[in-house]
């Protein structure tokens, strides 16, 4: 078993400012709010704002906020290529060396929960591979589909199953495989991963809102996805000759849509299914959210505007001004 180091004794000696949240909480504008009084660069903690041409559906910050305020891990790998957690903490040390290294002040802005926990503290790797056993698995996912294995991986690790997508046969395959080799579940083995050990000088700003409120924002959200030309984008998307990366192609926004363009789901249908799954995503980063006590929280209401919630953490969270 491994842990991913990251840059290991390269490592810049940093305080490393986290705002984390649930999808649709206002992460993006409120960070931007703190970088321009700190001075700070945004450093992007999202699985799918490193793919290109996915913006509309990933909300990524619009080319004035970018030119205004410096934004990194956003438009690294096309969308037809995988992106691994070790890729993207690689590629976040090197944002942080280059921030540290102006006199800036990084602050990781996101809600990948996955990409904050490798990014603060390292990546569980787990055992060694088993190929036989792998082979195994994906031929039974072609053969039966990949609803067996999953059906399969939800009785053996209930944990695992909740975390990871359906639709995603790596991670499925990958759990399946550690239970049949070790006998115990890879949920169990990544317990092992909360050592509490930190890879930088953390701070982590929590912002959340109550649920009734995070739901209007959510569908207020899609609604305006859908206006500024969403279903214009997946098009595009779904005819680019390389294809999509399974990872891409699972991502909530263009899942459903790519659904309606193979003609399985309504569009009407489509959007109504992007709103239940972008809910469900802020239900599992709330779990996620419950791993982590060292959290600063702040309670924003509907009209808590991102001038008044950056004066609310800063009167409260001493920062190291770059």
């Amino acid at each position: 078993m491994t842990r991913l180091a990251g840059g290991g004794d390269n490592l810049p000696v940093a305080k490393v400012y986290f705002i984390l949240g649930c999808t649709a909480v206002g992460k993006g504008t409120i960070a931007q709010e703190l970088a321009r009084r700190l001075g700070g660069q945004i450093v992007s903690v999202d699985s799918m704002k490193v793919y290109r041409r996915m913006d509309i559906g990933t909300a990524k910050p619009s080319a004035q906020d970018r030119a205004a305020i410096a934004h990194h891990c956003i438009d690294v790998v096309e969308p037809s290529e995988s992106f691994s957690v070790a890729q993207y903490v690689a590629t976040a040390d090197e944002a942080i060396r280059s921030i540290v290294s102006a006199g800036s002040l990084p602050l990781a802005v996101g809600g990948t929960s996955l990409y904050i926990k490798a990014l603060s503290e390292g990546l569980f790797d787990g055992p060694g591979g088993e190929a036989s056993i792998r082979a195994e698995l994906k031929a039974r996912a072609a053969s039966e589909g990949l609803k067996s294995l999953y059906r399969e991986l939800q009785t053996v690790d209930v944990e695992a199953a909740r975390r990871i997508h359906p639709n995603d046969q790596r991670r499925i395959v990958r759990a399946l495989e550690v239970y049949r080799a070790r006998g115990v579940p890879i949920s169990q083995l990544q317990k092992q991963w909360d050592s509490g050990s930190r890879r930088y000088d953390c701070v982590f700003v929590g912002l959340r809102r109550e649920k009734a409120d995070l739901s209007r924002r959510i569908n207020a959200r899609v609604k305006r996805m859908v206006e500024a030309g969403l279903p214009a984008e997946t098009a595009a998307l779904w005819a680019e000759p390389a294809g999509l990366s399974p990872q891409a192609a699972q991502a909530v926004g263009y899942a459903e849509m790519f659904a309606h363009l193979d003609g399985r789901i309504t569009f009407e249908d489509a959007v109504e299914s992007i709103k239940v799954n972008t809910r469900k995503l802020a239900k599992r980063q709330r779990t996620w959210h419950r791993r982590w006590a060292d959290v600063r929280w702040f309670d924003l209401a509907g009209d808590t505007s991102a001038e008044d919630a950056a004066e609310a953490i800063l009167k409260a969270v001493p920062f190291d001004k770059g």
